[in-house]
């Protein structure tokens, strides 16, 4: 009977020991990546200086704000790598290499990733600023650790700060939980916290990725169209040398449009140019045809979401203890459904970034190779943890994956509202059919039709089909 309890533990501390030997050694490669990328675009100008005192300071700023960028990593991985885990034990149930890929691995990955997350963007990120925009408190000695105790006293500040808005907060929205928890700092304050973090995530990544969808869209079809220049009036604001006067003399505000979209075309001109035949007949054809195919996947993953939604209660997200892998594939198409699952979790989150620096607010934020400074970085690595984490609760309320949330990332409150979820479901569908609509155009698809053939076929098509606006424009066009 001992024996057998011995041999018990031995068993329990293998696994535990190999466990925390493939996440150090994952975090360890995604850390080595990060570096590399965050060393492509810092300014050098910055780590390279006479003063070691500042060296050092960025030195150490650089190397938290890799860890935060490996844990954004790790967190836009952690539903491809559970569905793809759980495919592979299904494939191969009885393997002894797959016996290390077990469902307290992937839970513990989702646990890592959520302390992490929380520690980045509460503490690191924060110290980090603060360490970086310190020089030490008056009359002490100047150094590193003077800058370290300005940087952990105005992070204490914060810190209270940040707790008291959250304690009134919870306290106007659930008093008597409020008041029993006051002392109930980490099984209460700063889950509740980043639940609210988590809710801006969402909230971003609904705005962002029908935006990144867009400009996507927008970028590949000046690529597929060749672009129409107005040479009448291009012609025109050349000879005033394009003068304020020039927009006086023709229609003013015409002449700006104009003016700003001949830059525009001359560059996808441009690159049209320098783009090879296979790339300009089936290349930018493809790439717009596959683009086209993954939104309306996720668009129509998304209307039978909230078809489920009405009908079906277990169709809202929820938490999970035990992730139960190689029982059940999470897709009804099998090995198929989930490899589609991955990769349009991944293209969610492409079109998200890409949205978000392609927004007006956050442009300004967009990384330059060899010239970004030490604060954009930090604020570059701050906004994708916040996108990247909350990445499996987005995915997970659209829908897109069946896996559901665990460990902490199924304790946020505001999952178990219907309201919210169902109209999260319908606000992404409309902004997403909304962006398809405007910016597939018609000749967009008139150069698809004509890339792959289609124009040889012998269909008619009356003049009575095409829109007014369409006939009028390419009138206009012909006469200008």
């Amino acid at each position: 009977m001992e024996t057998d309890e011995v041999s018990i533990r031995e068993q329990l501390f293998h696994n535990r020991v190999r466990e925390t030997i493939i996440c150090v050694l994952l975090f360890t490669c995604l850390y080595m990546v990060c570096y590399l990328i965050l060393t492509h675009f810092k300014k050098t100008a910055e780590f390279i200086t006479d003063d070691i005192e500042d060296a050092t300071v960025n030195k150490i700023a650089l190397w938290l704000c890799t860890f935060t960028l490996s844990v954004a990593v790790c967190a836009v991985l952690l539903l491809p790598i559970s569905i793809l885990s759980n495919e592979v034990l299904l494939t191969f149930p009885h393997s002894y290499y797959m016996e290390w890929l077990n469902g307290s691995l992937i839970h513990g990955l989702w646990n890592l990733v959520f302390l992490f997350s929380n520690l980045s963007l509460v503490f690191l990120m924060p110290f980090a600023y603060f360490f970086t925009e310190s020089e030490g408190f008056a009359g002490s000695k100047k150094g590193v650790m003077a800058r370290v105790y300005e940087a952990v006293v105005l992070l204490i500040l914060l810190a209270l700060l940040v707790l008291g808005i959250v304690w009134v907060a919870s306290a106007l929205l659930h008093d008597n939980v409020a008041r029993q928890s006051l002392y109930d700092l980490w099984e209460y304050y700063l889950p509740y916290l980043y639940s609210g973090i988590s809710l801006f995530g969402v909230l971003l990544l609904l705005l962002c990725t029908p935006f990144g969808l867009s400009r996507m869209f927008s970028v590949t079809g000046s690529l597929l169209v060749k672009p129409r220049v107005n040479y009448f009036l291009l012609l025109a604001c050349l000879i005033e040398g394009g003068s304020p006067s020039c927009w006086v003399k023709l229609n003013m505000e015409a002449m700006r449009k104009e003016y700003l979209a001949v830059q525009s075309r001359r560059v996808a001109l441009e690159m049209r140019r320098k783009a090879s035949p296979w790339q300009r007949n089936l290349g930018y054809p493809l790439a717009m045809l596959i683009l086209l195919a993954l939104t309306v996947m996720c668009v129509l993953m998304v209307c039978f979401n909230v078809l489920e939604l009405l009908l079906d209660e277990t169709a809202m997200p929820r938490g999970m203890e035990d992730p139960h892998l190689g029982m059940a594939s999470f897709s009804m198409f099998g090995s198929l459904g989930a490899a589609v699952q991955v990769v349009l979790i991944l293209y969610l989150m492409v079109s998200s970034v890409v949205g978000f620096y392609s927004s007006p607010l956050f442009c300004g934020l967009l990384p330059r190779m060899k010239d970004t400074n030490l604060t954009q970085i930090i604020a570059n690595c701050v906004s994708l943890l916040i996108l990247s984490s909350a990445l499996p609760v987005f995915s997970r309320t659209l829908g897109i994956t069946r896996f559901d949330l665990l460990g902490d990332f199924g304790r946020y409150n505001w999952l178990g509202n219907f309201y919210v979820v169902f109209l999260y479901n319908m606000m992404f569908a409309g902004l997403t059919s909304a962006s398809l609509t405007k910016t597939v155009t018609w000749a967009v698809r008139r150069e698809l039709i004509r890339a792959f053939g289609l124009d040889r076929l012998p269909i008619t098509v009356s003049r009575s089909t095409i829109p007014f606006k369409l006939l009028l424009a390419s009138g206009l066009s012909k006469i200008q």
